[in-house]
C-alpha cells in the first residue's frame, strides 16, 4: 500500500493504538492532542507533533479525528485553528468519534463546500480491538471515498462496513451502543446472581460465553469485573454521552427505548458516585 501523509487528532485510549498501527504500516503520521504528554510515546515511535488541529492538518492527505464529545468535534473542525482552516481541497477527513448523526451530516456539507471529502467512521471493539487492529468500523459518506480509504481502514480494522450516506455510520454506532448499554445490565446481573448462588464464576463464564448468551462484553469485560479491574477500555462518561445521543435521536423518531433509559439512569448514578473515568464494566458496582 502506498504510504500516505496522515494527520491524527485525539490520541486517547484507542487513538494511540490506531496511530501505532498506521506508523507500523509505513504511513507518515502527525498527531495533535490537547495534552501533549499523552502523545510522547507516539512521537518516540516516529510520529510528528503538531501544536494545533490546523497544524496537524496542513499538507496531509488524510486527517482522522477521535475526540471526546460532539462539541470537541465541532471545535477541532470549525474552530479558529481547526481542520477546515487548513485542509486543502481533495483532503479526506474521517471522524471516528462517536458523535451525533446530525453533526456528521453538517460536517459533510461544510467539507463539500470546501472541496474536502468527509466520512463519519465510528468504531467498536474497545481498547482490546484497537491494540489488536481488529476494530469494527461503520462508515457513512460517499461510497467512492470509502473505497479509496478502505486499505487504510484495514490497517487497524477487521470488520469494515459501508453503511450509506453521511450520518449512517453514526446511526449504526448508536445501534451498537444501545445493544452494549442494555446488554451490560444482563452481564452484571448474571455475575451478581452467580456469586450470590455460590458458583465459581470463572467456570460459569466458560459455559455461558460459548452458548447463546455469548457476547463481546461477556467474554472480554465479565472477567475484568471478577478481577475488580475497572480500567477503561471505554469510559463511563463517554457511554453516557452516547446514550444521550441515542435517546435524543430516538425522541426525534418518536421511538421509546425503555431498556436504554434504564441503563442510562444506572450509569448516571455511577457517574455521581465518581466512576466516570472508569470503564463501562464498572456497572457491576451498581450491584455491590
Amino acid at each position: 500500500m502506498e504510504s500516505k501523509k496522515i494527520g491524527f487528532i485525539g490520541t486517547g485510549v484507542m487513538g494511540a493504538s490506531i496511530v501505532k498501527h498506521l506508523l507500523t504500516a509505513g504511513h507518515e503520521v502527525t498527531v495533535y492532542t490537547r495534552t501533549k504528554s499523552k502523545a510522547e510515546a507516539l512521537v518516540e515511535k516516529g510520529a510528528k507533533w503538531a501544536d494545533t488541529p490546523a497544524a496537524a492538518t496542513m499538507g496531509q492527505q488524510v486527517v482522522f479525528t477521535m475526540v471526546g464529545y460532539p462539541k470537541d468535534v465541532e471545535e477541532v473542525y470549525s474552530g479558529a485553528n481547526g481542520i477546515f482552516s487548513a485542509a486543502q481541497p481533495g483532503t479526506i477527513v474521517v471522524d471516528m468519534t462517536t458523535s451525533e448523526p446530525t453533526l456528521a451530516k453538517k460536517l459533510f456539507n461544510q467539507a463539500s463546500e470546501r472541496g474536502i471529502h468527509s466520512l463519519d467512521a465510528p468504531v467498536s471493539g474497545g481498547d482490546i480491538g484497537a491494540q489488536n487492529g481488529t476494530l469494527s468500523l461503520m462508515i457513512g459518506g460517499d461510497k467512492a471515498v470509502f473505497e479509496q480509504m478502505q486499505p487504510i481502514f484495514e490497517v487497524f480494522g477487521q470488520n469494515i462496513v459501508y453503511q450509506g450516506v453521511a450520518g449512517s455510520g453514526q446511526h449504526t454506532k448508536m445501534c451498537n451502543q444501545i445493544a452494549i448499554a442494555s446488554g451490560m445490565i444482563g452481564v452484571c446481573e448474571a455475575i451478581a446472581y452467580g456469586l450470590n448462588a455460590g458458583l465459581t464464576m470463572e467456570d460459569v463464564l466458560r459455559s455461558i460465553t460459548a452458548g447463546a448468551a455469548g457476547s463481546w462484553s461477556l467474554t472480554n469485560l465479565a472477567p475484568r469485573m471478577l478481577k475488580e479491574d475497572l480500567d477503561p477500555g471505554f469510559y463511563i462518561k463517554h457511554i453516557i454521552k452516547d446514550m444521550k445521543i441515542a435517546l435524543d435521536e430516538a425522541e426525534r423518531m418518536e421511538l421509546q427505548l425503555p431498556g436504554l433509559s434504564l441503563a442510562k439512569s444506572m450509569y448516571d448514578q455511577l457517574l455521581e458516585e465518581g466512576y466516570g473515568d472508569n470503564g463501562t464494566q464498572a456497572l457491576i458496582k451498581y450491584y455491590q
